[in-house]
Order: structure tokens, then sequence, then C-alpha cells
């Protein structure tokens, strides 16, 4: 299976991303459809809201703490959900 593109990096067996959006309550409305999309897909990253930055770290904790393919699924969710909302551009 493809894994996800370079925009998610792979360090300290964790995957990570983050993201910038135009205004605060834009960033927390996707992180609002991350969390309902992450029950969908019945494994969760951890968060975090800095403002305007949104910040991604997953890694299957019933392996270990590892990354595995169930990480790299949710990555091209979450990119997936990104690239399909053009409000969440920030120029």
């Amino acid at each position: 299976m493809e894994h996800t593109q370079h925009l998610w990096k792979e360090q300290e067996h964790t995957l990570r991303r983050s993201f910038v959006f135009p205004t605060f309550l834009t960033a927390i409305d996707f992180v609002n459809k991350v969390a309902a999309l992450s029950e969908k897909h019945h494994h969760h990253p951890n968060i975090c809201v800095d403002y305007t930055y949104i910040h991604f770290s997953l890694s299957t904790h019933d392996d270990g703490n590892v990354v595995t393919e169930k990480d790299h699924e949710l990555a091209r969710a979450i990119d997936l959900l990104y690239r399909s909302n053009k409000r969440y551009a920030t120029s």
C-alpha cells in the first residue's frame, strides 16, 4: 500500500505533520472534522492546537507505539480532508 506523502515525517516512531489555517476557528473546525474521521477509522491522533497551527502525531499504541499502516491510512485520510476543503487554504 502507498505510504503518505512527504509532508508527513516519521520521527521517533511517530508520524508527524503540521497544518496552518487562516483563522483559529478554521483550525478548530478542521480538528473537529479530524476527530470525526478518527472515530470512523478507530484510530486517534495526538493533536496539539497552537492558535492557527495544528500539529498531529500518529503511532499505533496497540503495536508498541510504532508507525503502522493504520497510521499511514489515517494520515492519507487527513490529507484528503484538508485538500478537499478550500476554506482551509491560508492564501
